[in-house]
């Protein structure tokens, strides 16, 4: 038995364990909506619809099902499936803190930038600062929970697997497409955000399929989200959230992103665009300097 938990999982492909996570997954989401349905209902005393689901007070309670439900999906088939440590799926921050410091400053850079185009082009003016300590406290702890969960099952589970069974860039590929569909109910959605947040799951992605080790992403999705909605005002993936500051987009819905937020921006795509590439000649050299001391 090995580091990681066991030699060989209980099923030899990845992509079938990712297969059969997904189904197990989606399941998980839609038997744990049922509880959270009732008990707004209970308190509302009326129906509810989706949007009551994942916005307004009962927010927090969506989120902390929905990292409740990732985490119990991710153990039983870390644990069971796949025969390996939880830890294992790419936890270890010892010798990955500049690659999490990356992570953040990265999210920090490209909101900055196209914030500043945007706020310089006259497409984005903000109105007040609104500070209250105990909402951007609570902000920022439902966007590290977000952060948490989403990292732990597509990076950690779904692109680990794949990479079993495919080369790194097709099951980096594929990861990217399955974060998107994950996202394909949210409000406001339409092609541009879908084109974002796949490229998004390919930026969240690119160190993981070099390092497998997960805090680059989690503090990227930590950043990205904190700073978009709770600082800068931004609706987050076309959630809206309290902001310390009051912000106020105009004029080109492709520039601005419109009621999806900064992620439904055409400036937004561009940027990451540049991050991606910028990562990939990154890590290639790495990788390549890498191999050769080994030779």
């Amino acid at each position: 038995m090995n580091s990681n938990g066991s030699s060989k999982p209980l099923l030899r492909q990845g992509w079938l364990r990712v297969l059969l996570f997904c189904i197990f997954y989606f399941i998980l989401v839609a038997l744990s909506s049922v509880p959270l349905y009732f008990i707004i209902r209970s308190v509302r005393g009326k129906d509810v619809n989706l949007s009551e689901l994942i916005n307004g007070d009962f927010f927090w309670l969506s989120i902390v099902i929905a990292a409740f439900t990732g985490l119990l999906a991710v153990f039983l088939f870390r644990k069971i499936i796949d025969r390996k440590t939880f830890i294992s799926l790419g936890f270890d921050l010892v010798d990955h803190i500049s690659d999490a410091i990356a992570g953040f400053l990265l999210a920090l850079a490209i909101l900055g930038v196209g914030t500043i185009i945007l706020y310089f082009s006259g497409h984005l003016q903000w109105t007040d600062i609104d500070f209250n300590g105990r909402e951007l406290f609570i902000g920022f702890g439902m966007m590290l929970i977000i952060a948490l969960y989403e990292e732990m099952v597509f990076r950690g589970y779904i692109l680990n697997n794949l990479m079993d069974s495919f080369n790194k860039w097709v099951a980096l590929l594929v990861s990217a497409l399955l974060f998107a569909a994950f996202h394909i109910d949210n409000p406001s959605i339409n092609i541009i955000p879908i084109i974002n947040i796949f490229l998004a799951g390919i930026l969240l992605g690119i160190n993981y399929i070099y390092t497998k080790n997960l805090w680059f992403a989690i503090l990227f999705h930590l950043g990205w989200n904190f700073f978009q909605g709770p600082i800068l005002g931004y609706k987050i993936s076309g959630l809206n959230l309290p902001a310390l500051l009051q912000t106020e987009l105009k004029g080109d819905l492709l520039l601005t992103g419109g009621d999806f937020g900064f992620e439904g921006s055409v400036i937004d795509m561009a940027i990451t665009l540049i991050a991606i590439l910028s990562l990939y000649g990154i890590y290639e050299k790495k990788y390549r300097e890498k191999q050769a001391e080994i030779t």
